[in-house]
């Protein structure tokens, strides 16, 4: 399956959760932190309890390169207990002149076998189409984000009236012809999801800010259940993955999806 069908199934399948495996060795329960390969283990630990209930994990590299090279064998080494037909994100948010963005997306997509990038526009669509030329894959381009500083330039309003994230989710839906583009829609921005829900079309819309960051649940499934789209992909890490700190972190962790994906439900039929 392509990284887009994966997802599709599972959103088809009433799952729109993606586990975040953003490992901090610090976060991690005690017990853990001193044993070999302990983001390892921790990481097989999270997969073997909520894999039956996730729509995909996403796996931000800074957690893993900021030890080294163990961090990486540790990454790549957890990239293979995830079943094939989940669809794991490279949170890696690459953005570079051309031929530098071929050797990112050689490493992500052909070294780490991730399915899906996450990429930012800032430098035009030359830094963004060696990873669009990879079909099979999905990539997030980062749109507007959940973190304060969008502010600073996603908000700015340009001489044509737009937002500049609705300039970047326009030239996203135009790039997107072969049917393997998403973006990447803050959680946080509530009343900018209800104003432009309606002009996602068929992109598939990854969504950070639930939990931690207190995004709004309910508003995010209201926004598109008004529109009648099932293409949402709601990422929570801290939320599930620190949820307990003993020797049942794994089932507190499932517990914790398990309930969030019961609220998607209910949400959804309400």
């Amino acid at each position: 399956m392509t990284a887009r069908e994966k997802l599709l199934k599972k959103f088809n399948d009433g799952l729109h959760i993606c586990v975040g495996l953003d490992t901090d060795i610090n976060k991690i329960p005690e017990f853990l932190r001193e044993k070999p390969n302990a983001l390892l283990e921790f990481n097989k630990a999270i997969i073997e309890a909520t894999k039956s209930e996730t729509a995909a994990y996403k796996i931000n590299l800074a957690f893993y390169e900021s030890l080294g090279q163990e961090g990486l064998l540790q990454m790549e080494e957890t990239i293979k207990l995830i079943p094939d037909d989940i669809a794991v994100i490279g949170d890696a948010k690459r953005g570079d002149i051309g031929n530098t963005s071929k050797m990112y997306a050689k490493s992500l997509f052909d070294h780490f076998k991730f399915d899906c990038s996450t990429l930012h526009g800032y430098m035009g669509i030359d830094s963004l189409s060696p990873f669009f030329e990879y079909k099979d894959k999905l990539h997030f381009v980062l749109c507007l984000t959940s973190n304060p500083g969008a502010q600073d330039f996603e908000k700015l309003k340009l001489e044509s009236g737009k937002f500049l994230y609705q300039e970047v989710l326009d030239r996203v839906k135009e790039w997107n012809t072969e049917n393997n583009l998403g973006i990447v829609f803050g959680a946080t921005n509530d009343e900018e999801l209800k104003a432009n829900v309606g002009n996602f079309g068929d992109l598939i819309v990854l969504l950070p800010g639930i939990g931690a960051q207190k995004g709004n649940l309910e508003e995010v499934i209201k926004a598109f259940r008004n529109v009648d789209s099932n293409n949402y992909l709601i990422n929570i890490s801290r939320g599930i993955i620190y949820a307990g700190n003993d020797e049942n972190f794994a089932e507190i962790a499932r517990e914790a999806l398990i309930s969030y994906n019961y609220k998607i439900k209910d949400l959804t039929i309400t």
